[in-house]
């Protein structure tokens, strides 16, 4: 079950990273700005604004598969209307259309994960299904830059859209949900009234979920600006666009290994958030150095890689920790909205950023954003409930 949703997720990253990819060749052939890249990055994800807590709820209602299925049938649409159109207002349309579709994969494909193994092994389960996009943002990295210099960049699309179709048949094909899920159509195991389909997680379980999408998204934002402006900085400091390329997706590629090894190692500890805090602030205090040895990008990208492999499957499954299964569908509609009102705003910024002050700006960014997780661990540490707190909360 983990292999099929970490292949749907590997579609996820393989498809958000098509415009980052193209861009080169968008700008010169459709003549828009940096401003308009960032928009479109930051479109994929606005749509988790507004539709991720409806999602939770739909989940509650119809289940998780059914959702997932449909939101990579929404992704294979975008991409070949991204395709076909070949113009910017067809890129906007596509680009929100595969938006909607992963919202709904990814808030299905976390809560799926959730469901098998919440009572064992979340982090370093959250931790394998993360590596899923970097593999998916490396992979584009490297296929889509000569493919679209090969054939034309609506090609990139197309190809995203054949791994999401790809993706979308072994989920319908072979997912199931575990023996011991909480079905949305099922009361709690406890025997009390299963919840209204639109009631909220009490706020004991709110606040701390709140904070641990903020988190989560500030992570991202702060990976999103190295993966998609560093390659640009790098191309202005004597880089070729495929030397760039490769540099920059070490880092993707080192987070493979250092994901899966670097999350069960925090399991094992005990103390997942101190693992959390202590490598995103590694992480960024490393980064800072990028912009002032630029010759040196590939030690950089092996170093951080590494950095970066623990982190994120304890804040993935941050969530988990503190919400009940009867709660979980819409608590993680919370979470992912929250999240994805930082991937909207952020890329915008970047953007500006990157308009108004050079490739450097971004780049510079990048680091105070991954040491800004370390606070908002700490702040859900504080705020998470005790376990006995958590198990009566209704």
């Amino acid at each position: 079950m983990l292999a099929v949703l970490f292949g749907a997720r590997t579609a996820l990253g393989f498809q958000f990273q098509t415009i980052a990819s193209a861009a080169p060749f968008l700008t010169d052939r459709l003549g828009i700005g940096f401003a308009e890249i960032g928009t479109l990055i930051g479109l994929y994800t606005l749509p988790g604004v507004l539709l991720a807590f409806p999602g939770g709820l739909l989940v509650r209602r119809f289940g998780d598969k059914p959702l997932c299925c449909t939101g990579l049938g929404l992704m294979v649409l975008g991409g070949a209307v991204m395709g076909l159109g070949e113009g910017y207002a067809s890129l906007l349309a596509g680009r929100l259309i595969s938006g909607i579709g992963g919202v709904f994969l990814g808030l299905a494909v976390t809560k799926m994960t959730t469901d098998w193994f919440a009572e064992k092994g979340m982090v370093t389960a959250m931790s394998i299904l993360l590596t899923s996009w970097p593999l998916g943002i490396a992979a584009g990295l490297l296929a889509y830059a000569p493919l679209a210099q090969a054939q034309g960049w609506p090609w990139v699309m197309y190809l995203s859209a054949a791994a999401c179709l790809i993706a979308l048949a072994l989920i319908a094909a072979f997912y199931r949900a575990p023996p011991a899920s909480s079905s949305p159509q099922l009361a709690p195991a406890s025997g009390l009234p299963k919840p209204s389909m639109f009631a909220l997680p009490p706020r004991e379980q709110m606040r701390p979920v709140i904070v641990a999408g903020f988190a989560w998204g500030t992570f991202n934002l702060a990976l999103l600006a190295y993966f998609s402006f560093v390659p640009q900085f790098l191309a202005e400091h004597g880089f070729g666009l495929a030397e760039a390329a490769f540099a920059t997706s070490l880092v993707l590629w080192v987070m493979i290994v250092s994901m899966p090894l670097g999350g069960h190692r925090l399991q094992q500890s005990g103390r997942p958030d101190t693992g959390v805090m202590l490598f995103s602030v590694a992480a960024g205090l490393v980064m800072v150095g990028l912009p002032f040895a630029p010759a040196a990008a590939i030690v950089f990208a092996l170093i951080i890689g590494c950095l970066l492999g623990p982190p994120p499957g304890a804040l993935l499954a941050m969530p988990g920790r503190v919400l009940r299964p009867e709660t979980r569908a819409v608590g993680f509609g919370v979470f992912m909205t929250v999240y994805n009102l930082v991937m909207v705003a952020g890329p915008m910024l970047l953007g500006a950023l990157r308009n108004q002050f050079g490739a450097v700006a971004p780049v510079l960014v990048g680091p105070a954003l991954f040491m800004s997780v370390a606070p908002l661990t700490l702040l859900f540490r504080r705020l998470q409930p005790s376990p006995a707190e958590t198990s009566l909360s209704k």
